[in-house]
């Protein structure tokens, strides 16, 4: 057994490290969208609506997304390695209290605080990959970095399926306790003590960014709910929204005039940065936002079972894995902004190929052909949108930026979260009438009665015409990309510091 290199030395040898973080960041990963599937079960097992089983998703993505901004700067801190250990546990003990919660309240919580979990440990993975590889082989990393999470976010419904069928929707979160002690032993062995940086912590910016997200995302995703009206007194809908929008402005405002800032400036005067983080913001949304409808169509409309109504996502999976590493070392070599356009391209068509299949009587076998393609979408978009964000990044840098790039990605998610439950509840209201959305059509069961069949696959075909708008946005965002090129690599005199 080899120990691991001492501090502030890079290791000979740091694909073992890479590894050890992947595992844990692919099962953070799986639990951003692992509950989509169980979408049903959650509603007949404890008894909730749509939306309150949607905030089971929002609240661990919610939770996951704002402290992003500062788990990265303890990484730079305190260690990456140790922040992402304590993370790792929080996340795991997190699993188990989910599995047991006995009512729809207390499984909220319990994900609220695995999302703290794992706001601990992504920025570390992010960090550790910038830190350890030199700029030459950050390639071939990031793409199998973005394999990781473009197969974790779109296998967990596939993987969710399965336990949900054999053992149980509980299932879905005692999984996490064997994987998260294999990755921490992995952890432990593989990954390498790096050079820590002073910083203090701006307690102001994080608790305006979590009143702001949260008012927005609760305005947003409750709206249908409360008729965008009124909710207590004089406090409506649209007042939350634009209270939470405000407060982010201040939030803004006071981030420009702090001694040590969440989201130093000098990060967004890199171009590519700041266009990478807008393309990884429409990553986030549209993970979130198509698979709801998706996942209500195949099981409430066609019949499936978890387990086969995930397999419909394998396409994508299987492509994902392999061409994403491939991509990655291309990237290596030739610029990353044609693949990255391309791909959120592919991703809009994908999406419209989604919402014209779904539709009452039709095989369901068609919908694996836009599944292939959004594969094929997926592994051009997450390696170049990672490495270009991460290319000009100064060590000193790195966990801020991968802190400030994830929250980007989960603050889409979370968005995606809220905006997709508020549609599918206004188009469900418009097509099937008052009194089906938000919980009658929930507690009926997984199936809907051939007279509701139409209207409802109507409502979720009209649901996913947004996220295949949003993908577009996208292809706008990359076409900003800076074209780079690559360097030949020279061999470091002083093959001491990863950090200097």
């Amino acid at each position: 057994m080899t120990s691991a290199p001492p501090a502030d030395q890079p290791t000979k040898h740091p694909w073992p490290a890479l590894w050890s973080l992947v595992i844990g960041f692919f099962m953070i990963l799986v639990d951003s969208t692992i509950v989509s599937i169980a979408t049903p079960a959650l509603m007949t097992g404890l008894d909730a609506g749509i939306t309150a089983v949607v905030w089971v998703t929002s609240a661990y993505l919610l939770a996951y997304a704002v402290p992003l901004l500062i788990t990265g700067r303890l990484g730079d801190r305190y260690g990456p390695k140790r922040v992402y250990l304590v993370g790792l546990t929080v996340f795991t003990l997190s699993s188990v209290a989910c599995g047991l919660s006995p009512s729809i309240e207390m499984l909220i919580v319990a994900r609220a605080v695995q999302g703290l979990g794992a706001s601990m440990m992504t920025p570390q993975t992010m960090a550790v990959i910038t830190r350890i590889f030199p700029p030459d082989r950050r390639g071939t990393a990031m793409g199998i970095w973005g394999a990781v999470a473009g197969i974790a976010s779109l296998v967990g419904p596939v993987l969710g399926g399965i336990l949900i069928d054999t053992l149980g929707w509980e299932w879905i979160f005692f999984i996490n306790l064997p994987v998260g002690v294999v990755a921490f032993i992995a952890v432990v062995r593989n990954v390498p003590s790096l050079e820590k940086h002073p910083h203090r912590f701006d307690w102001l910016g994080v608790a305006l960014n979590v009143i702001g997200m949260f008012l927005i995302v609760f305005g947003i995703q409750e709206g249908q709910t409360y008729d965008w009206g009124p909710i207590v007194g004089p406090i409506s809908v649209w007042s939350l929204i634009l209270s939470g929008v405000v407060i982010l402005g201040f939030f803004a405002f006071f981030q420009s005039r702090s001694p040590e800032p969440l989201v130093p400036p000098g990060l967004f005067a890199d171009r590519n940065f700041t266009a990478a983080n807008a393309g990884i913001f429409v990553m986030g949304f549209l993970i979130t936002a198509m698979v709801f409808p998706m996942t209500l169509f195949a099981q409430s409309s066609r019949g499936l079972s978890p387990t086969q109504a995930a397999l419909l996502s394998l396409p994508l999976a299987v492509i994902t894995g392999a061409l994403a590493p491939l991509v990655g070392k291309r990237i290596n070599k030739s610029d990353p902004k044609g693949y990255a356009i391309a791909g959120f391209a592919l991703m809009a068509v994908s999406i419209g190929l989604y919402a014209w299949l779904t539709r009452p009587g039709i095989s369901i076998l068609w919908v694996l052909i836009p599944s292939g393609l959004l594969g094929v979408a997926n592994a051009l978009i997450w390696g170049p949108l990672s490495v270009t964000a991460t290319r000009n990044l100064p060590p000193h840098r790195a966990g801020a930026g991968a802190g400030v790039y994830n929250t980007t990605r989960q603050m889409g998610a979370v968005l995606g979260s809220a905006a997709i439950a508020a549609l599918m509840e206004a188009r469900i209201t418009a097509e099937l009438g008052a009194g089906t959305a938000g919980g009658g059509m929930g507690h009926a069961g997984m199936v809907m009665p051939p007279a509701l069949e139409a209207p409802f696959t109507a409502a979720m075909s009209q649901s996913l015409l947004m996220p295949g708008v949003i993908a577009l946005l996208g292809v706008v965002a990359t076409l900003f990309f800076v074209p780079t090129r690559r360097t030949p690599s020279k061999p470091n005199p002083t093959p001491g510091k990863v950090d200097a």
